[in-house]
């Protein structure tokens, strides 16, 4: 039986099922990244839901985990050199069980590097634009007077749609034919744009073609079904 003792977070959230992959998340854009990864993937792993709206994340143990104070990270009992290893980021993540599985990821370099600029493209801009469009319009930042940060982030929301429109024209999914974490990545900050932050109207997203429908052929996977909602909210 692996031994997590060395992880403060395992005193907070304690691991019933040690010898499996750890996963500490909530069923956001982020979160979801990972556990329809591992959904897809089959492989073991224990859940932990951290409660964000009560500042789990600012714990002593999580922080232990992740000094970042967000969701998601893991504990793999099987790491490199059958090591545990802790990583935080949600698109690490993605790349290091896509690595460590071989799959979700192409083989050939060209490919590969490819699928990853893509991933770069979901942490640089999609989420963090998308995200303050969820604040701006949903959240706190809907009572703010001065409506040019509402109106800057769903510009270039707008424009980044644009940008995975072009991309699919033509393609099943990011890469093509193969799914790959680019599109794990992507499909949950497009889902919670459209449907959470009740944005499909601000961003025009009726207009689309490509996108509406690489979404629907996402969302219709089983394991993207079963992702969307892991860790179980209380």
């Amino acid at each position: 039986m692996s031994d997590l003792s060395a992880f403060p977070i395992t005193t907070r959230w304690p691991a019933q099922q040690p010898d499996r992959l750890q996963l500490y998340s909530l069923p956001t854009p982020n979160g979801v990244k990972v556990s329809i990864m591992l959904e897809e993937l089959g492989l073991p792993y224990e859940p932990h839901m951290i409660d964000i709206g009560r500042n789990e994340t600012w714990t002593p143990e999580f922080l232990a985990l992740n000094p970042n104070g967000k969701i998601p990270a893991i504990i793999d009992p099987d790491g490199p050199g059958e090591q545990p290893i802790a990583l935080f980021e949600s698109g690490a993540i993605l790349l290091y069980l896509a690595e460590k599985t071989g799959r979700f990821l192409p083989a050939d370099p060209v490919l590969r590097y490819e699928t990853i600029q893509w991933v770069f493209f979901q942490m640089a801009a999609v989420g963090p634009m998308f995200g303050q469009v969820g604040f701006f319009h949903k959240f706190a930042g809907r009572d703010y007077e001065d409506k040019r940060p509402l109106e800057r982030y769903v510009a270039e929301s707008k424009r980044l749609l644009g940008v995975l429109e072009t991309r699919l024209a033509g393609r099943t999914w990011i890469m093509g034919e193969a799914y790959t974490i680019a599109d794990i990545s992507l499909l949950g900050w497009v889902r919670n744009l459209i449907g959470f932050y009740d944005a499909g109207d601000l961003v025009d997203f009726a207009s689309l073609v490509q996108v509406p429908a690489w979404l629907e052929r996402g969302l219709a996977r089983p394991a993207v079904q079963r992702g969307l909602s892991i860790p179980l909210r209380p």
